[in-house]
């Protein structure tokens, strides 16, 4: 799939994640087609919704965890169509001064994040794909747009499970860690097979050579993302056990991390 596949942006009939997501949080930036994946999605697990927002609110916990360490400088990749509390909202509540950069390859996203951030000093929107990790660190450096020599929060959303094997996940993660100084936070979510299969069959094929393409990964696989760090407990699980112990189990399940670079 070409890079232009790879970035829905304004077509109609092309199923996007980001407007998937939206829909799910209850926005209003989505096509007919994004409703109808969410709501064969929603048949069979009715509490995706409520997972969607357990992921929003594990996000704004990583973020506040991170801030609250003394990271100043915030990185959103594949941000999404934003969504309030805002990384910088969230971040810029414990320390206003923060950073933060927001970086989605979907045009719309950019289009939105743009007019969002219009009047926000020291918040930007940059247009471009995880998949070309080094172009996006190499315009975050050109830009003094990051400071790799002070810690950063490396915030990766819902994102992974669309990068498929042959497009090196792994390695686009350990592009960022190891230009990451020591003191920076890592923050993933990552859907997991654990997931019911009918949610799986069903997710795969409505997605199936769209830029949307989906690929559950097992949490052993999920925890090797934090190669390099030192994990926090409770480590890779899912998410909304990051939030609290009382939250139900879903049927959709989705992995939350939170990792460390000590050195």
């Amino acid at each position: 799939m070409s890079d232009v596949d790879r970035a829905p942006g304004l077509n109609p009939n092309v199923p996007s994640s980001a407007r998937i997501y939206d829909y799910m949080l209850g926005g209003k930036d989505n096509y007919d087609i994004d409703r109808e994946i969410a709501h064969r999605m929603l048949a069979i697990a009715p509490d995706t919704k409520t997972l969607a927002w357990f992921i929003r609110q594990f996000l704004v916990k990583a973020v506040e965890l991170a801030a609250d360490a003394g990271v100043r400088q915030f990185i959103d990749l594949g941000a999404g169509i934003p969504t309030s509390p805002n990384v910088h909202e969230t971040a810029r509540k414990i320390e206003p001064s923060s950073n933060v950069v927001y970086i989605d390859n979907d045009p719309i996203v950019h289009a939105h994040c743009d007019a969002l951030l219009a009047h926000s000093p020291g918040v930007t929107a940059l247009k471009a794909d995880i998949r070309q990790p080094d172009d996006i660190i190499d315009r975050l450096k050109t830009g003094s747009l990051i400071d790799f020599n002070e810690p950063v929060a490396l915030l990766i959303i819902g994102v992974l499970h669309y990068v498929m094997d042959d497009e090196d996940p792994y390695g686009i993660v350990a592009k960022f860690r190891d230009v990451m100084a020591p003191g920076s936070y890592l923050a993933l979510t990552h859907g997991s097979n654990d997931t019911h299969p009918d949610f799986i069959s069903q997710s795969q094929d409505d997605t199936n050579h769209s830029p949307s393409q989906v690929l559950y990964r097992s949490k052993e696989q999920t925890e090797a993302f934090f190669d390099g760090f030192d994990m926090l407990a409770p480590g890779v699980v899912p998410a909304q056990e990051w939030l609290d112990d009382d939250l139900p189990a879903t049927r959709l399940v989705i992995y939350g991390g939170i990792g460390h670079k000590s050195a």
